[in-house]
């Protein structure tokens, strides 16, 4: 990410910084990989480490199906029925040591502020808007959006119209792809998008309360509990590279050419062992013989999850809004009968898809089991 300051901080780091009434504001260096990552600063109006109560709630990890027979998998996931704040209605589907992946249908706000101790969050908006209220300021978001929250971020979500989410939890920072960045960080001229595409904190309001505000923290397989003896947003001001940010699908600028491009054209984020790609419209392969729909293939090292926006999903056949296939590696996968013939000579596609590639096995929890098309594998006859 690039460099961003809100709010008020010192003319130089680790000075003396004080309030009206002449006491110190407080100095949080938030940053990664042990300070040699990137990192931000934040000035609180009271110490960050005021716990009242501390306490481990709940485990929250679901539990993983029994393994069957490898096959391609379908799952329609407008048939969960959970509903709540953004924490509450998390289904989880899959995942492996490097990530977990669900949906969320979020109705209302949240009322305990929330972070993710064990890595960074994208929270792809499929429809709804509202507000991503953090401790380094607000970002409004709107269908279409990813959110993407760094690691020990505290936020609440709090929607204006109901928000049907997927989400990423990844065990590992998110960032753009390095083949996308030249050696100082910025985001070069072949890369789909850049920083101008890139929205960060649009406003910082501090609230200076005292009193027993709940944060619940997500870590080591637990959801844990700390009551702040103050209001978690008490910030004045920060500054540096990490935060959270928004980028939308629709600023992804697609790559095409004479003859089908190839799944990492699409490729939008990445974290350790996994990568996340945006399928938007596009105009087709301008080759006079070209064959428009994919090729079939097989993912010899990498398991292929699709989140299907909306569009016409031209490679495939009984597939919605909402859908996730599921292609793992080990066995080919391609376009459905009848798909390949029928791009030949199209001119562009209007589908709009979230592709997460891992490079570890995704495993299916048993909750996916429930909204999942048992005939998706038999497809192709």
């Amino acid at each position: 990410m690039y460099y961003r300051q809100l709010g008020k901080i010192p003319r130089k780091r680790h000075t003396i910084f004080r309030k009206e009434d002449g006491t110190l504001y407080r100095e949080q260096v938030m940053g990664t990989k042990g300070f040699s990552g990137t990192q931000s600063i934040l000035y609180h109006v009271h110490m960050p480490t005021e716990v009242v109560k501390a306490d481990k709630i709940i485990p929250f990890l679901p539990e993983y199906e029994a393994e069957g027979a490898l096959r391609h998998r379908h799952f329609y996931t407008p048939e969960l029925k959970s509903t709540g704040n953004a924490l509450e209605a998390r289904e989880y589907l899959m995942g492996n040591s490097d990530l977990l992946i669900g949906t969320a249908h979020v109705t209302a706000a949240m009322e305990s502020f929330y972070r993710n101790g064990d890595g960074d969050e994208i929270l792809f908006i499929h429809h709804g808007s509202g507000k991503l209220e953090t401790m380094f300021g607000t970002l409004t978001y709107r269908p279409g959006d990813y959110l993407v929250i760094p690691i020990g971020t505290i936020y609440q979500l709090r929607p204006v119209s109901e928000t049907k989410i997927l989400f990423v939890e990844s065990y590992s920072q998110i960032t753009t792809p390095r083949r996308y960045r030249n050696e100082y960080g910025q985001l070069l001229e072949h890369s789909p998008f850049c920083e101008r595409d890139i929205r960060g904190p649009e406003t910082l309001e501090t609230f200076d309360e005292k009193g027993e505000f709940e944060v619940l923290t997500k870590t080591r397989g637990y959801l844990h509990q700390h009551i702040l003896g103050h209001h978690p947003f008490d910030v004045v001001g920060w500054d540096g590279y990490l935060y959270p940010w928004a980028f939308n699908i629709d600023d992804f600028e697609p790559i095409t050419g004479r003859v089908h491009q190839p799944p990492p054209v699409h490729q939008t984020f990445e974290g350790h062992n996994f990568v996340v790609c945006s399928f938007v419209p596009r105009m087709y392969d301008y080759h006079p013989e070209a064959i428009p729909a994919p090729y079939f293939h097989s993912n010899v090292n990498s398991d292929e999850m699709l989140y299907y926006v909306e569009g016409n999903f031209m490679s495939r056949k009984g597939i919605k809004q909402g859908s996730i296939s599921l292609h793992p590696s080990g066995i080919p996968h391609g376009p459905h009968p009848g798909k390949a013939e029928a791009s030949i000579g199209k001119k562009e596609t209007l589908e709009l898809a979230v592709m997460i590639d891992t490079f570890r096995t995704l495993k299916v929890f048993k909750k996916a089991k429930e909204v999942e098309d048992q005939d998706y594998m038999y497809s192709w006859l």
